[in-house]
């Protein structure tokens, strides 16, 4: 018996798949557990619906990543610190000053928990970060700890 999965099931499949189970299984485990529907006619349709518009969500959502990924890459960001004599900063910078410099001299909102700084940073200069969009999607950026 084909069915139309409507959650993700373990060691099955994921949701909005189509797979084929025996029919005691659908009838009286995932039917009523609300797991799947029936594989009929209409439900395939809207199955094949909702992937189109999936697919047009996942392609518009790439081509926005890109265009911020652009904007991030083209020039490193600039966060003031505090340095001593020697060229050391007094503390360190964190991911939150890195969020704030993005939003007030790129324009971008990133969520502080996006952006994981790659090496302790002690002294003034380029650094590198990531920062994760979700889908595997990781874009390492430039940023410059100056003093204040």
């Amino acid at each position: 018996m084909q069915v139309i999965l409507i959650k993700d099931v373990d060691n099955l499949g994921a949701a909005h798949e189509a797979v084929e189970v025996r029919p005691g299984y659908a009838r009286n485990f995932l039917i009523p557990q609300k797991y799947a529907i029936e594989a009929s006619n209409s439900n395939m349709k809207i199955m094949e619906e909702r992937h189109k518009q999936k697919s047009k969500k996942e392609n518009k959502l790439m081509a926005e990543i890109a265009s911020v990924t652009a904007v991030l890459k083209a020039s490193p960001v600039k966060i003031g610190a505090k340095v001593g004599t020697s060229g050391k900063i007094f503390g360190s910078v964190t991911s939150i000053q890195l969020a704030r410099a993005i939003r007030e001299q790129k324009g971008y909102e990133i969520d502080r928990r996006r952006i994981t700084i790659m090496d302790d940073i002690k002294e003034a200069g380029i650094h590198k970060a990531q920062v994760d969009f979700g889908k595997d999607n990781l874009v390492e950026i430039d940023f410059e700890v100056v003093a204040e």
